[in-house]
């Protein structure tokens, strides 16, 4: 490496699609234990808005929250992805190169804010993405409520 080049955390390459989809069940069963009767489905276009979102959070430490390091919000990264409609975003963290379900679910539900988010009924759309390096693990969920 070169002088003065500073090393930056690897990207570990892992498929997430068993975790994104354990994701979207959870949230199905929070739903139907709030009452729910409709049923969350995965959504292309919210699951794209969550993986820039997943992206940006794992590549910027400065990070972590809905807001984007261009200033984008969970509802512009939706539309440019192509959703028309309401959306809400939950955001989970670990300083490390895992997550799990649980890691997951627990920083949702008793965050009053996102566990609101989860609970809401009125969401029946999402996408989920998960991205990982060897310092810090994401997951982002955008939920939606299709106009």
């Amino acid at each position: 490496m070169p002088a003065g080049e500073l090393l930056q955390p690897a990207i570990a390459s892992a498929d997430n699609k068993r975790l994104n989809d354990g994701v979207v069940s959870n949230v199905y069963t929070i739903q139907r234990q709030a009452g729910c009767t409709t049923t969350v489905r995965s959504n292309p276009a919210l699951q794209l808005a969550a993986q820039w979102h997943a992206l940006d959070l794992v590549h910027e430490r400065a990070l972590d929250g809905d807001i984007g390091s261009d200033g984008s919000t969970p509802a512009d990264r939706a539309a440019a992805a192509g959703f028309h409609g309401t959306v809400a975003e939950t955001v989970a963290i670990n300083p490390s190169l895992a997550i799990n379900n649980m890691d997951v679910i627990n920083q949702w539900y008793y965050q009053p804010t996102d566990l609101a988010i989860v609970r809401n009924c009125a969401n029946t759309v999402m996408g989920v993405w998960s991205e990982n390096s060897l310092d810090r693990s994401v997951v982002v969920a955008v939920y939606g409520q299709p106009h």
